[in-house]
């Protein structure tokens, strides 16, 4: 089974606390032995997905995996296509390079409400990117953007492979079964295949 949840902010990715001042998965899923394929932040919002099978978590999330994944950021500045390019070509993290796959400016409202609320400052304006990776070290979009200088304010996962966020509300799930998410996962196989 797959399992795709809008994680709200302040949710960590696990069903066991932590000690700290986090929500857990517990707050919100039931079934039971399902585990996040990935990791997103607590300080993160969006797609999350979870499984019970073993196979479909590695296609997912593994060392081999390249399922890419879609972010919006709201950052710090104003992002302009310089600040794109120079994602799309790389920038250097304190542990090695790392370059998008896709970025691009945005012209959104915010997609949901925050709770709390991100912190405004009334005289640095705020802009919206859209960027996608194809592999997932610890906070490196808030890195990338951070090393282009637009420090990011909020970030929301928006996909994960063939999967979007779209049309589940903030802290509501969905599920596949493994067939629909394994044929799911071929099919964007051979879309992005047929581009290369």
């Amino acid at each position: 089974m797959l399992v795709l949840f809008n994680k709200p902010y302040g949710v960590l990715s696990q069903f066991t606390s932590d000690g700290g001042r986090w929500q857990t998965l517990a707050a919100y899923i039931t079934i039971p032995n399902v585990y996040a394929a990935g990791r997103l932040d607590a300080d993160s919002e969006g797609l999350l997905l979870l499984t019970d099978n073993g196979a479909l978590q590695a296609a997912i999330a593994g060392p081999q995996s390249h399922v890419t994944k879609t972010y919006w950021a709201q950052v710090e500045g104003v992002a302009d296509t310089s600040s794109m390019a120079q994602l799309k070509r790389g920038v250097t993290l304190n542990d090695g390079p790392a370059k998008a796959v896709k970025a691009s400016l945005l012209d959104v409202t915010e997609p949901w409400p925050r709770d709390p609320p991100i912190r405004v400052r009334k005289s640095i304006p705020d802009s919206w990117i859209e960027l996608c990776i194809d592999e997932g070290r610890n906070r490196q979009v808030r890195r990338m953007t951070a090393a282009v200088g637009l420090p990011t304010l909020r970030l929301i996962r928006v996909a994960v492979g063939p999967w979007r966020v779209e049309g589940l509300a903030l802290g509501q799930l969905r599920t596949l079964s493994d067939d629909e998410a394994f044929a799911a996962l071929r099919r964007k196989s051979r879309r992005q295949a047929a581009f290369l």
